[in-house]
């Protein structure tokens, strides 16, 4: 065997130190299973940023990455599990999901003191598979790990990417594709249908263990609480709210917000059929599995409402004996999640277009107003909120933003009347357009874009877009000149119309 799948005398042995709470958790609460062996395995990307924040060993991990991030080569300390968890797919509940080809390697505890999750994807079957081979597809593979760091890099929470390695393997799809393991990092992977899992089960015993486990590894100042699990209820439907505001000032769309796509942690996870929106319609889909338009875009906060609901469903018999004091209460948290929602949006809309905290009676109205000219001029999101923070600086620049509508000049009356009300802030105008391009990325992860790399690496072997692409996606709201074709929305005949999931 070569260097890259067997580790050689002089290695610690241990470039990974796991601490595997949820291994420690009853038997119900996993399968353990090791992950299949693959015939060549080949490292073709590497996070040694992400392994220094996590204090793994990065140059143990390079050498040997083909065979342990491929499953070749057990990681001394891992103790490799599958998930079980259920879940709501677009609206009906299967009770018994779990991870059908992901293997939960364990657990680190990185350099600030948070614990990690380290999964590998595409590791083969487990006994939650349903019939699948437990294997992935390199483009999906590469997909998930582009944009998990550039929502990384946005500052969206987010799994992350720690590497991919191509299998040397085929699977079979619509088409022989190239095989592919990702490995994946989280700060867990518990679920909405990881209570639903047990709630259908009327386990509530292990609804009550699995949220105390939840309470210490992600809300331990819920401890001291009077009511621990409504508050645990509440706390998640904020950061969840929290989540979905950010995800809408970037213009994404997740495209499976089903329940066992939806974290406790408030982490955007599971990187399918996602797209970031190119003109702006909040009714816009990519999922080629979303023939309704339930998960649209402007459908996602109601969607987040709806899981935070199923959630609360599965504490029920932890909120209360009185059943129906616990649906009260469980009726009062959901009720808040809108709230909760708007208050956020309010914040990232704000910031988006210069304004600050102190509101004023128009404030809503503008907001308003620009949405609306953007959807009827089908303008594109992502360069017209950018061209918004350079206009913030001076009319020179309006003619750049205007070029964006179909009807240039449509925004005139509003530019007057935003103007207007700048004048009201505090700070310079070059502040505040500095302030603005912050939180307005000049790159977000075009899809045809994402769509061009992919079909590099996986029709001819040529990584080589890919790594231009992660790099550019790296400084997101940098101006980057060089590298200006990458902000540049589809032209006619390169528009993606349908994304489709990895599995």
């Amino acid at each position: 065997m070569s260097n890259a799948t067997n580790p050689q005398h002089g290695d610690d042995g241990r470039p990974v130190a796991f601490d595997n709470s949820y291994a420690r958790l009853p038997d119900v609460f996993f399968a353990p299973v090791d992950p299949s062996p693959v015939e060549a395995p080949r490292l073709v990307a590497f996070n040694r940023a992400l392994a220094g924040e996590l204090g793994l060993d990065a140059d143990a991990l390079e050498r040997h990455g083909a065979g342990y991030f491929s499953g070749n080569v057990a990681l001394p300390g891992s103790l490799p599990l599958a998930m079980a968890y259920a879940g709501h797919q677009f609206g009906q509940f299967v009770p018994q999901l779990g991870d059908g080809r992901a293997i939960l390697l364990g657990e680190v505890i990185d350099r600030d003191g948070r614990r990690r999750d380290i999964q590998l994807k595409g590791a083969g079957q487990t006994p939650y598979s349903r019939r699948g081979d437990g294997r992935a597809a390199l483009g999906p593979v590469l997909r998930e790990y582009i944009v998990s760091e550039a929502m990384h890099a946005l500052g969206i929470p987010t799994t992350r990417a720690l590497a991919a390695v191509a299998t040397g393997q085929p699977v079979y799809r619509d088409r022989v594709l190239p095989g592919a393991v990702f490995t994946r990092v989280a700060a867990s992977h518990v679920r909405v249908g990881t209570f639903q899992f047990f709630a259908a089960r009327s386990d509530t015993d292990n609804v009550r263990v699995l949220a105390d486990h939840v309470i210490d590894r992600h809300y331990p100042a819920l401890k001291g609480a009077e009511q621990p699990y409504l508050a645990l209820l509440d706390a998640v439907a904020d950061r969840q709210a929290s989540l979905i505001a950010r995800w809408l000032g970037v213009g994404f769309i997740h495209g499976v917000m089903n329940t066992d796509n939806m974290t406790i942690s408030g982490e955007t996870i599971d990187f399918g059929p996602c797209a970031f929106m190119d003109r702006y319609d909040p009714r816009t889909v990519y999922s080629s599995i979303d023939r309704n338009g339930r998960y649209a875009f402007g459908n996602q906060p109601m969607i987040g409402q709806w899981n935070i609901a199923r959630l609360a469903e599965a504490l029920l018999a932890l909120l209360s004996d009185d059943q129906d004091k616990a649906v009260e209460m469980a009726n009062s948290a959901v009720g808040r999640f809108m709230e909760r929602f708007q208050a956020h949006w309010k914040a990232v809309i704000r910031a988006k277009i210069g304004l600050g905290a102190d509101e004023e009676d128009d404030d809503q109205g503008l907001i308003r107003d620009l949405l609306v000219t953007l959807y009827e001029q089908k303008a594109d999101y992502t360069l017209a909120f950018r061209r918004l923070a350079d206009a913030a600086e001076g009319a020179a620049a309006d003619d750049a933003l205007q070029d964006l509508l179909e009807t240039p000049g449509a925004l005139t009356p509003w530019l007057a009347l935003w103007r207007a009300r700048l004048t009201r802030e505090a700070g310079t105008a070059e502040a505040r357009a500095t302030a603005m391009r912050r939180v307005n990325p000049a790159f977000i992860p075009r899809n045809h874009k994402v769509e061009e790399a992919l079909a590099a690496a996986v029709d001819h072997g040529d990584f080589s877009l890919f790594t231009a692409l992660n790099d550019v996606l790296a400084r997101p709201y940098d101006d980057q000149p060089a590298f200006a074709a990458y902000a540049v929305p589809p032209k006619p005949g390169e528009e993606i119309t349908a994304t489709f999931c990895g599995t």
